[in-house]
């Protein structure tokens, strides 16, 4: 069975937490997500995303189970939809909670999830979290950032070397609830003994230098994600903090 460990923190600058994340070793299901909106309710934004997700997946185990039993293409494109429409459903939701609440309107979550079946990784993207393969000592971000940032250096808008000094870093292009219908980003991947994956918010990777997350994500998990933690905190923890580690086993 794949075993998560996760660590979140309120870092040193902000007031309350509005990082939520999920380990459900037992269905290979693990998420982080970002809540965005302060006095708007980010915190319930990004722990309702989590809850809907998971409900989301227990409603389909009998695909998930057909899948690891008797996989197949058609069952594969099947599990892709399901980790697409099980966001869009969260973020569906989340902006009609924030419709029907005053003191709600405008919170919204970013999220990253990785639902592990057997060898098969499917990683489903909204926002500004990550999600990082450690393979054989070297990290690969999975993810894409949607960021106002990402979108510009994408289409040629802006320099690698102008994007580093660019202000806005935090604006996020997608979220979970801000409109009733987001795009998600559904990638999957096929995993090897000794993978390792880390998700985490932007509170952790916005601090991060090269070479740092394999040098601190190869370590046992839990030191792993206290380290990451440290390491955000020690260099001035404007953001909530959340990382998780989770190793692949099969």
């Amino acid at each position: 069975m794949n075993k998560g460990y996760g660590l979140t923190d309120v870092g040193r600058r902000r007031q309350h937490n509005e990082d939520a994340f999920l380990i459900d070793d037992s269905r290979g299901l693990y998420v982080v997500a970002d809540g965005v909106g302060g006095h708007a309710k980010g915190e319930v934004a990004s722990a309702e995303a989590v809850e809907q997700i998971q409900n989301w997946i227990i409603r389909h185990d009998p695909l998930t189970r057909q899948y690891v039993e008797n996989p197949s293409e058609e069952v594969f494109y099947s599990l892709r939809r399901m980790v697409e429409s099980g966001i869009q459903a969260a973020c569906y939701l989340i902006h009609s909670m924030a419709q029907q609440e005053p003191d709600r309107k405008g919170m919204s979550t970013t999220m990253s999830m990785a639902l592990v079946l057997d060898t098969l990784v499917l990683i489903g993207q909204v926002g500004d979290s990550r999600v990082y393969l450690l393979r054989d000592g070297k990290a690969t971000q999975i993810t894409e950032d949607h960021t106002l940032i990402n979108y510009k250096l994408k289409h040629g808008l802006l320099t690698p070397e102008q994007a580093a000094k660019a202000p806005g870093k935090n604006v996020i292009t997608r979220a979970v609830g801000h409109l009733d219908y987001v795009e998600v980003d559904v990638t999957d991947l096929i995993a090897q003994a000794g993978d390792r994956l880390i998700l985490c918010s932007d509170g952790l990777h916005g601090y991060l230098l090269d070479g740092e997350i394999e040098t601190h994500g190869a370590k046992e998990p839990d030191v792993a994600c206290r380290g990451l933690v440290d390491l955000a905190n020690s260099r001035g923890g404007k953001d909530n903090i959340t990382v998780m580690v989770v190793d692949v086993q099969f």
